[in-house]
């Protein structure tokens, strides 16, 4: 506490630097995810000690305590299944994992607190947070292009899959993409509360810049659900978002110029997307005719990845298998194919089959109240009903990249992942942070 006299930062200053750090975090992984998010939590228990968790709790902030309650019971009812019915495969672990696990988990829960505390205590600048989006999310843009047009980026990655995709700083990981459509939309808000105290023509000529940027980006990471998740964001908030409404306008002629122009100077993007075009009809095809047994269809292993988990999820309907087992389960599942090329994967690629395989019917349905009950007190009351929450701009990028984050026809990478659940929870957390900081949560909720 004398160090940050003596060094003349304040505690507003410190934390609100260690959230906007998130962006950059994501860009490093996992390991930098998990040390800024213990630093957060504990930085905030030294500075107001048992006064952060002296919260209104009220029943978004009671769903979330079900929520991460219901996955430590979840990991020690599988350890003791598996004690029971697998003792074998217990013993090689040799330790109850799914139950430390679990309880590992709720890092994240004292992160969303460490948050909803913050924002409602007005001891955190969420402006700062934007403006580091905007920053991190621009470098790994230029990495990208600076990739494709000479080969290599800053840190001597070369392109993936034959020159198919562009991972920029993100080396071999193919998850450029899923970054840039997560962290850009904040971008064109920092815009704005900055333009506000400029300029109109500033927010009128770096919009379209942006968007121009981060879209040419996003289509050379080969990234193709992500791009369309970008898209629907982008649309929504056009439609409901007026502010910015007005700047948008040219921003559907600009990415279709460049998506187009992409696609028919580069073979390599070209075939890349009319690949993706080719699966999604053949998956649909498939799905009506019901074909989900086909090994000569091209498609068959893709649904198969997702097909997986019905008979894993029927070993633990109601209660699941708990976090990470499906690797487990999957294997043990009844009617499995040994002879198949195809057996099992990691996870089942989609949050909520993963949530019925993991936590079964009873954590579904916890996750699903969860969703719904945030959606409506944030989108549905501040579009559609008369409430304070119509004026309350800052909280619109939250709304839309928290329904583009669970959307549910969507592939997906693992939920319980560090990634998935730090930007979910810190989206989560922010938003009730706002609604709380400004009274905009009534009572009843």
């Amino acid at each position: 506490m004398n160090l940050f006299s003596k060094l003349k930062i304040s505690k507003i200053n410190y934390l609100s630097f260690l959230v906007a750090t998130f962006p950059f975090s994501f860009v490093i992984g996992n390991m930098a995810i998990n040390i800024n998010i213990l630093i957060l939590i504990f930085s905030c228990l030294l500075f107001y000690r048992f006064q952060t968790f002296k919260l209104n709790y009220f029943f978004i902030d009671k769903i979330v305590l079900i929520f991460f309650l219901f996955i430590v019971i979840t990991g020690i009812y599988n350890d003791f299944k598996l004690y029971i019915n697998h003792n074998e495969f217990y013993t090689y672990r040799g330790n109850p994992l799914t139950t430390i696990k679990s309880i590992l988990f709720l890092k994240y829960l004292f992160f969303y607190i460490v948050l909803r505390f913050l924002i409602e205590k007005k001891d955190l600048n969420i402006d700062l947070f934007l403006i580091t989006c905007m920053a991190s999310t621009l470098f790994v843009c230029f990495d990208i292009i600076l990739q494709y047009f000479y080969g290599k980026d800053l840190f001597g990655f070369e392109p993936q899959q034959f020159g198919r995709r562009f991972s920029g700083p993100f080396g071999n990981e193919l998850i450029a993409g899923g970054y840039i459509q997560r962290f850009s939309i904040f971008s064109f808000f920092a815009i704005v509360l900055i333009g506000e105290k400029k300029s109109n023509k500033f927010i009128k000529y770096l919009l379209p810049i942006f968007f121009l940027i981060f879209s040419f980006a996003i289509i050379l990471s080969g990234n193709r659900m992500p791009m369309l998740i970008f898209l629907m964001a982008i649309i929504l908030i056009f439609i409901f978002t007026k502010q910015i409404r007005v700047y948008f306008i040219p921003t559907v002629v600009l990415f279709l110029l460049i998506f187009f122009t992409l696609f028919k100077s580069n073979d390599q993007i070209k075939t890349h997307f009319l690949d993706f075009e080719d699966k999604i009809s053949k998956t649909v095809v498939a799905v009506i005719n019901k074909d989900f047994k086909n090994k000569d269809s091209s498609q068959y292993q893709y649904l198969k990845e997702f097909l997986t988990f019905y008979d894993t999820w029927l070993m633990n309907k109601y209660m699941g298998g708990g976090i990470k087992n499906f690797r487990f389960y999957c294997h043990e599942r009844p009617n499995i194919d040994l002879e198949d090329e195809f057996v099992c994967n990691m996870h089942p690629h989609n949050y909520y089959l993963e949530i019925m395989t993991e936590t079964g019917l009873i954590g579904l349905a916890i996750t699903m109240t969860l969703f719904l009950v945030i959606i409506y007190t944030t989108f549905i009351r501040k579009y559609f009903l008369n409430t304070n929450l119509n004026n309350n701009f800052l909280i619109t990028p939250f709304i839309f990249l928290f329904i583009a984050e669970i959307f549910p026809i969507k592939s997906t990478g693992s939920f319980y992942t560090t990634g998935n659940t730090t930007y979910l929870f810190l989206i989560i957390g922010i938003m009730v942070g706002l609604l709380q900081k400004n009274n905009l949560i009534e009572n009843k909720y």
